[in-house]
């Protein structure tokens, strides 16, 4: 063994993974966001109210980590927390008026961006590569 990976689909799906965050990285910042500041909005555009523990499960990120975005978020006037009456423990966080009309904005184009990266795959090749990165998933 030299030390060195060999194992093309891992190297293939990095870089491409690098690539694809890059992309995004840089529409982002065209809207004064990071990457994980878009994540959280994004999930509350999506899913609507959640608690703080519900969106660090959907964007992979420590509770630390996103008492900071969310602190952040809501400095810029994008989102608010509310504490639940029925469990002080809990908090919930919602966007602003401000947060769903940047959402409005942002998302579109983001849609855009993402099916043309993902244009020049077949219908076929996008099952395929679902599957296939499915069954990867299940080994982790």
């Amino acid at each position: 063994m030299n030390g060195k990976c060999e194992n093309q689909p891992y190297l293939m799906l990095m870089k491409t993974t690098k690539a694809i965050q890059e992309r995004i990285k840089r529409e982002m910042l065209t809207n004064k966001l990071n990457i994980t500041e878009f994540s959280v909005l994004e999930v509350l555009h999506l899913q609507g109210k959640q608690t703080v523990q519900q969106i660090g499960n959907s964007i992979l990120i420590s509770s630390g980590s996103m008492t900071y975005v969310i602190d952040k978020l809501e400095h810029k006037g994008l989102l608010n927390r509310n504490g639940c009456p029925n469990d002080r423990r809990v908090t919930h966080v919602l966007l602003t008026e401000d947060g769903t009309r940047l959402m409005e904005k942002i998302m579109p184009p983001h849609q855009d961006l993402v099916n043309d990266m993902f244009e020049a795959l077949t219908e076929d090749e996008s099952e395929m590569m679902v599957k296939l990165l499915g069954k990867v998933s299940e080994r982790v």
